[in-house]
C-alpha cells in the first residue's frame, strides 16, 4: 500500500495500484481509530481489489481541526465524497465499522448512486438513547485517572499497532488510552458529541443499493437490536449476526469478517 496525503481536505490515505475490472473497497473507520484497524484486511486483499482505506479527519495522520462545529457528519461524508471524486473512483464497495457506519449512511443517503453495495459493521442508526451514556459516560469515568495522568499529552499523530491487542473487549483500557492518546481526547469528544443525536431510523428507507450488515451480539457499545431494525428498514439489506462477538469484531474476528467481506463483493461484482 502506497501512502498520500490529500492536502485540499487534510486526509491520510493508503492505496495499492489500481487495476482495470478489478472491484474497488473504501474502507472507513471508527471514532477515535484510524485506518490502521484495516492493515490485516489490506493485506489479505492487496491482489484481489481496488483498495482505499484512509483517516478520518482528526484521526491518525490526518489534520487536526479545532472547533466542535468541525467534526459535524456532514463535514465527514463530504471529505469522503471529496477524495472519491479526487481520485475518481466510481462503483465501489464501502467497508464501514462502528462510528464509520454512521457517516457511510449519511453518504448513501447522498450519494448511493456512485455506490454498488456497503458492508456496515457493528452499525447504528439510532444514538439518541445510548450513545451519550454509552460512549462517554462509561469509557471516561472509568478511565478518570488514565487520562488525567497519561492521555494528557500531545498527539502524536499517528497509527495504532493493533496487533498488541488481540482479543481486547469493547472496554479494553491499554487498547482504548493507546487510541486516546494517538487521536487526542479533545477530538473524541467533538465526534462524540455531534455523533450523540444520530437518528436515521426513518431515512434509511431511501437506501435501495445492497448492504449486509454484521452486527457482534455481545455488543456493548452498539445494541445489535438497532441493526436488526436496521435490516428490516432497508428493502435490499441483509443482516449476520456473530454469536459470540462484541464491538471489535473487524480485529477480534478477522477470519470470519475478511470472508464475509469477499463473499459479499463477490455477489455485487462477479
Amino acid at each position: 500500500m502506497k501512502e498520500f496525503f490529500f492536502e485540499e481536505k487534510g486526509l491520510y490515505y493508503r492505496i495499492n495500484d489500481f487495476k482495470p475490472n478489478r472491484p474497488t473497497l473504501v474502507f472507513v473507520h471508527g471514532v477515535y481509530g484510524s485506518s490502521s484497524a484495516w492493515v490485516k484486511h489490506e493485506k489479505e486483499f492487496l491482489n484481489k481489489y481496488n483498495l482505499l482505506s484512509f483517516d478520518l479527519r482528526g484521526h491518525g495522520k490526518s489534520r487536526v481541526y479545532k472547533n466542535y462545529e468541525d467534526y459535524s457528519i456532514e463535514n465527514f461524508v463530504e471529505d469522503l465524497n471529496a477524495l472519491i471524486k479526487f481520485l475518481k473512483i466510481k462503483n465501489f464497495i464501502l467497508i464501514s465499522h462502528s462510528m464509520g457506519s454512521l457517516i457511510v449512511l449519511d453518504f448513501l443517503l447522498k450519494y448511493q448512486r456512485k455506490v454498488l453495495g456497503a458492508v456496515l459493521l457493528s452499525p447504528n442508526i439510532n444514538t439518541k438513547n445510548e450513545w451519550l451514556k454509552v460512549v462517554i459516560n462509561k469509557p471516561l469515568l472509568y478511565l478518570e485517572k488514565s487520562i488525567e495522568n497519561k492521555i494528557k499529552k500531545p498527539r502524536l499523530g499517528g497509527h495504532v499497532d493493533y496487533s498488541k491487542y488481540p482479543n481486547s473487549g469493547d472496554w479494553d483500557i491499554k487498547r482504548s488510552i493507546a487510541d486516546l492518546r494517538n487521536t487526542g481526547v479533545s477530538n473524541y469528544l467533538y465526534c462524540v458529541k455531534n455523533f450523540s443525536g444520530y437518528d436515521r431510523r426513518k431515512e434509511v428507507e431511501n437506501i435501495k443499493i445492497p448492504i449486509l450488515i454484521v452486527h457482534g451480539k455481545n455488543d456493548s457499545i452498539f445494541p445489535v437490536k438497532n441493526s436488526i431494525e436496521m435490516s428490516k428498514k432497508i428493502s435490499n439489506a441483509k443482516i449476520k449476526i456473530l454469536e459470540n462477538a462484541d464491538h471489535i469484531i473487524v480485529i477480534n474476528h478477522f477470519d470470519e469478517i475478511k470472508k464475509i467481506i469477499d463473499d459479499f463483493v463477490k455477489e455485487q461484482t462477479y
